[in-house]
């Protein structure tokens, strides 16, 4: 607990036995009260590590179901286990959980409903080994996404996301894709039901054993990123009924 709320962090695992225990060794437990895995078919033994490591709650995807539906499962599950704040983390370590505590702090103390943990803020993204092509796109669709949205946020492209449940329990996640593009549609609901963003600098690492997309996928990805772009812009103006930005209360 924190501040009298309830602290749930969540694992979107694909592939992850290489390094979920380190992932979870710094996962600060004096705070948090559940820890949540959903694994996406993984073809390693992901479930195997998770369960000796001792994570409670696990849930497995028979058939994968993409980045994307992997989130809408982890959502789900922190909400029926009563979270107050849900903490968004890759468990592939290239995320520090350190900042577990900094993120919960701002959401509990009802400065930001949501908080990113930004790579860009700093120097960190490409003294962490981002690859620069990957560095450079970031930076072009974050700012194109910032004009078309009126938005100030350093990326939006990050892995990890802390949310309060009444975010969670607003907008409609699942009405969106269960690709990658999932994160960026999400930030845009949140923007269009007005919640404000909050950022803090996260330092990150970039290795053999940490997930990343190809040039082809991240090409993809990009496209529907201003896709969603452009599409929350005519929202605005009016033009367009897009179901994802469909309030639930």
């Amino acid at each position: 607990m924190f501040n009298n709320k309830k602290v749930v962090v969540v694992l979107p695992a694909y592939n992850a036995a290489q390094t979920i225990e380190k992932t979870c060794n710094e996962i600060p437990m004096d705070i948090v009260d559940e820890v949540v895995l959903v694994d996406d078919a993984s073809k390693d033994n992901t479930i195997d590590v998770a369960q000796r490591i001792g994570i409670r709650h696990i849930i497995r995807h028979e058939k994968n179901k993409g980045y994307g539906g992997n989130q809408k499962s982890c959502y789900d599950k922190a909400r029926e286990l009563g979270a107050d704040i849900v903490i968004m983390l890759h468990p592939d370590y290239q995320y520090t959980p350190k900042l577990i505590v900094a993120m919960t702090s701002i959401i509990a103390n009802d400065l930001y409903p949501v908080v990113l943990g930004s790579r860009i803020l700093g120097k960190g993204a490409l003294r962490g080994g981002m690859p620069y092509y990957k560095y450079v796109a970031n930076r072009l669709l974050t700012l194109t996404q910032n004009i078309l949205m009126n938005q100030k946020l350093s990326e939006y492209h990050t892995g990890y996301r802390a949310f309060s449940r009444d975010v969670l329990e607003t907008i409609d996640y699942h009405a969106n894709s269960d690709d990658f593009v999932f994160d960026n549609q999400m930030l845009a609901q949140i923007c269009y039901a007005g919640y404000e963003i909050g950022e803090v600098t996260c330092p990150t690492k970039y290795f053999e054993e940490a997930s990343s997309i190809n040039f082809r996928r991240s090409s993809i990805y990009g496209l529907g990123v201003l896709n969603v772009s452009f599409g929350y812009f005519f929202q605005k103006l009016g033009i367009g009924n897009r179901r994802i930005y469909r309030r639930l209360k």
